[in-house]
C-alpha cells in the first residue's frame, strides 16, 4: 500500500497541532480478519496508524497475515471510496507499522517498522541484538525504519520484565531527558516512552514534560492509558502521538470499540 506523497517517517514527524492517535493491534490475540475489522473501525474514529505487534512469541506467518489482510482491507476501502465522490478515499491512507516484539515478528506487508533500541535494557539483545538479526530482512521486503528511542518507564509491565529494563521512575525527569537528549544524539527521530502494555498507570505527565523539552523529537506515549483523561494528561505534557491497545482490544462488540476509541481519539484533539 502506497501512504500518499513522502515517506512514513515524513508523515510520523509532521508538525500537527493536535496529538495524533495509533491503534495497536496485537496479532496473537485475534485472527487476521477480526484484526482487519478492528482496524478498519479505529481508522473511521480517527486513529491515524495502525500498529501490528505486542507480544513477544508471536511467529512471523501470524504477524505476516496480519499485516497483509489489513493492508487488503484498507485497500478495498480506498477504492470503494474512490468510485464515490462524496466520500474522502485519503483517509484510508494510513501506516501499517510492525511495532515488533523481536526479529522473529517481521512482515514485507508492513508499510515501515519502529525500528527501536531499548535505550535502558541491561541486555545487549534489545540495544542491538534483534535489530542486527532483523535488518537484513528488512532490507530485503523494503520495509521503512523510523528510527526510535525506546524508553519503559514504572511500571513497566511485560516488557519491562522481558526486556530486562532498568525502568524509569516518576521521579527520575532528569534521567529521562537524559535518555531523550542521548536518542536525539544518535539522530533518532522517534522517543517512544512506555508504561507497558495493560500497565496499571501510564507514564507519568512529568516524564513526559522534561522528555519533550528535548528539540528535535517527535513523542510517542503508550501504555496504561484506559482514560480520556489519561490521554488528555499525556498530551497536556508534551505527547505528539498516543498509542492504546490493551483498552481497546478487549472490547465485547465493535460498536464498544468503536465508542472506546471515538472518546480516546477526541482527547487527543482537546
Amino acid at each position: 500500500m502506497h501512504v500518499g506523497d513522502g515517506t512514513v517517517l515524513e508523515k510520523v514527524c509532521q508538525p500537527s497541532s493536535d496529538a495524533r492517535h495509533i491503534t495497536l493491534i496485537d496479532p496473537a490475540k485475534q485472527t487476521p480478519e477480526v484484526a482487519a475489522q478492528r482496524a478498519m473501525v479505529a481508522v473511521e474514529c480517527g486513529s491515524s496508524m495502525v500498529f501490528v505487534g505486542g507480544s513477544t512469541d508471536t511467529p512471523d506467518t501470524v504477524v505476516h497475515a496480519t499485516c497483509k489482510t489489513i493492508q487488503e482491507a484498507f485497500e478495498l476501502r480506498m477504492f470503494a471510496a474512490s468510485q464515490d465522490p462524496s466520500s474522502d478515499e485519503s483517509m484510508w491512507d494510513v501506516p501499517v507499522v510492525l511495532f515488533p516484539g523481536g526479529a522473529h515478528a517481521l512482515s514485507p506487508a508492513a508499510d515501515a517498522i519502529t525500528f527501536m533500541m531499548l535505550m535502558n535494557s541491561t541486555e545487549r539483545a534489545f540495544l542491538v541484538g534483534e535489530q542486527l538479526r532483523g535488518a537484513p530482512h528488512l532490507h530485503r521486503f523494503g520495509v521503512e525504519a523510523l528510527p526510535t528511542g525506546y524508553v519503559v518507564c514504572a511500571p513497566g509491565g511485560r516488557v519491562g520484565e522481558v526486556g530486562a529494563a532498568e525502568l524509569i521512575q516518576p521521579e527520575d525527569t532528569d534521567l529521562v531527558q537524559a535518555y531523550a537528549l542521548c536518542a536525539q544524539m544518535f539522530g533518532f527521530s522517534l522517543l517512544y516512552l512506555e508504561a507497558g502494555s495493560g500497565a496499571a498507570s501510564p507514564v507519568h505527565p512529568e516524564l513526559i514534560r522534561h522528555a519533550a523539552e528535548v528539540d528535535g523529537l517527535t513523542l510517542l506515549v503508550g501504555g496504561g492509558l484506559r482514560t480520556a483523561s489519561d490521554v488528555q494528561q499525556a498530551v497536556a505534557a508534551g505527547a505528539n502521538w498516543i498509542v492504546t491497545g490493551t483498552v481497546t482490544e478487549d472490547a465485547a462488540s465493535l460498536d464498544e470499540l468503536r465508542d472506546r476509541l471515538t472518546a480516546l481519539v477526541g482527547a487527543c484533539k482537546a
